[in-house]
């Protein structure tokens, strides 16, 4: 796992992101756990963000990742809620549910204590496009708090994206 305890800012990486997805003419879709909405808050504050985000499914409880994302039941039953390819589906099944280029995927725990076996500051982040998925999974400082784990995997997450963004290619083969 990656340490991430300083991250670039939110809204400079949340307009990058949006200006890249501007310039493929590509939508994006958010599923949420950790994050509550953040990530879908931060892209939409950036102006001309309509034309790009789909919408954002925050599934907190952990039957609504497998009923509204179509995570593996099974998956959730054996790893918990916050493992590296529950980040995975949920990136892929958001981008499917709601119709876009590119889905995203936040999962972990936040604290102030551990979830199923897990430290507080386990996190993992995934983006998913028709043609690839990338995972990373984080280690929050836990001292930084609640807060400043959410908003650490915010920056992660937006900064996954713009990568995955810089070599996207639409499924038309158009970049």
């Amino acid at each position: 796992m990656s340490d991430v305890s300083d991250s670039a800012s939110t809204s400079i990486s949340a307009a990058s992101a949006v200006h890249a997805l501007i310039g493929h003419a590509a939508t994006v879709a958010v599923a949420e756990s950790l994050t509550g909405g953040l990530v879908c808050a931060a892209l939409t504050s950036v102006p001309g963000a309509s034309s790009v985000v789909r919408g954002a499914i925050v599934a907190y409880a952990t039957e609504l990742k497998a009923d509204l994302l179509r995570v593996d039941a099974a998956l959730l039953e054996r790893e918990g809620a916050v493992h590296p390819e529950v980040a995975a589906q949920m990136a892929q099944g958001v981008r499917v549910q709601l119709g876009a280029d590119v889905g995203v995927g936040t999962t972990g725990v936040a604290g102030p204590e551990p979830q199923d076996g897990k430290p507080v500051g386990e996190v993992h982040i995934a983006v998913s496009t028709a043609t690839s998925l990338e995972v990373r999974s984080l280690s929050v400082d836990a001292e930084l708090g609640r807060a400043g784990i959410r908003t650490a995997t915010v920056d992660a997450v937006l900064v996954l994206l713009e990568q995955v963004l810089s070599t996207y290619v639409a499924p038309d083969g158009s970049e």
